[in-house]
């Protein structure tokens, strides 16, 4: 035997005692190999709009990059800048240091529908994070938002935690709203408009000709997808009082909301809408005709045949435009 072949006997007999075998009957790796990240989260975007926000806005996108670093994901914040007439440009501005941020600026007031629009269509990742610059949603939430996105399409913070800052006066038509929604849409909607949420940004550019340039955006795309049979979950956050002064003019925008859920729900669920004003009518030509023959003695014919002509039409007007619906390409 040769001085080479002993040296390399001795050789494997002392690798087989540093390296004992795995129970597999495999040699172990003599490297100790550090274990892989989670690959299942991608990269997230974050879209700040803010109009006249320069007492939060810097403060906000500090917070957001405190966050979204602790997640250890990818990530870029946006921020829209819609026309602010106060110094949120130069608040902004302050925060230029931060590598992951990128600022759009509209050239006048386009709304905070638009603005969210315009970030989505340059959003680098298909996980969309939307809060508010205003001090009013708990930023430090993203992350257990970001984890709910697991097997979800939207997770909405719904504001029905323990601190909820909603002024009285907003309240009975909110919950008015909310209820409207949930009969259309057949679900309970603890939250129908919060501006703190997390969804895909397929969704967005998939329903985009629907979504408004106004505050109506987070509500018709919370209708499109709840409509359509998307997975929504909600998680119950606080809701603080608002630093700054609010552009909502509650008259008007309860106006619009209202048009807003009757107008995209008869898009997507017209029976919702034509089939209960049918019976209405129906039931109300079956009173008009029992109470004028009990009570007039004589039967109010034209107008009983007037009503139940008018309920056919809502029920055939409702099939037809449910029938267009099914038939409709979805959009792209």
């Amino acid at each position: 035997m040769t001085l080479l072949t002993v040296r390399e006997q001795n050789r494997d007999r002392e690798g087989a005692v540093h390296n004992p075998p795995l129970p597999n009957g495999r040699g172990s790796d003599p490297i100790p190999r550090p274990p892989k990240p989670p690959t299942q989260f991608g990269g997230v975007t974050v879209i700040v709009p803010c109009y006249n926000e320069q007492a939060m806005i810097a403060a906000t996108v500090r917070q957001l990059t405190d966050l979204m670093r602790a997640t250890h994901r990818p990530y870029e914040l946006i921020v829209v800048d819609d026309g602010s007439t106060d110094a949120t440009r130069v608040e902004i501005e302050s925060c230029a240091y931060e590598p992951h941020l990128r600022v759009l600026r509209n050239d006048r007031n386009r709304g905070y529908g638009y603005s969210l629009k315009r970030a989505v269509a340059e959003a680098q990742y298909e996980t969309v994070v939307i809060t508010d610059a205003d001090g009013t949603y708990p930023n430090r939430c993203l992350g257990e938002l970001l984890e709910k996105m697991d097997g979800a399409d939207m997770v909405v913070g719904a504001r029905t935690g323990a601190t909820v800052h909603v002024p009285l006066s907003r309240r009975p038509a909110k919950w008015a709203l909310r209820k409207l929604a949930a009969y259309l849409t057949e679900t309970d909607i603890p939250d129908l408009n919060s501006g703190m949420r997390v969804l895909k940004r397929s969704l967005i550019r998939r329903f985009l000709p629907l979504l408004p340039d106004g505050f109506g955006f987070t509500t018709t795309i919370t209708l499109a997808l709840l409509t359509h049979g998307y997975q929504v979950r909600y998680v119950p956050i606080d809701y603080a009082k608002r630093v700054g002064r609010s552009s909502i003019k509650p008259i008007r925008d309860t106006i619009n909301f209202l048009s807003l859920i009757v107008r995209t729900v008869l898009y997507f669920k017209p029976l919702r809408i034509f089939a209960p004003a049918s019976a209405l009518m129906l039931a109300l030509a079956i009173a008009v005709g029992l109470v004028t023959k009990l009570v007039f003695g004589q039967l109010a014919d034209v107008t009983s045949v007037t009503l139940v002509i008018a309920s056919v039409q809502l029920l055939a007007i409702g099939l037809l435009a449910d029938l267009i619906d099914k038939r409709s390409p979805s959009f792209s």
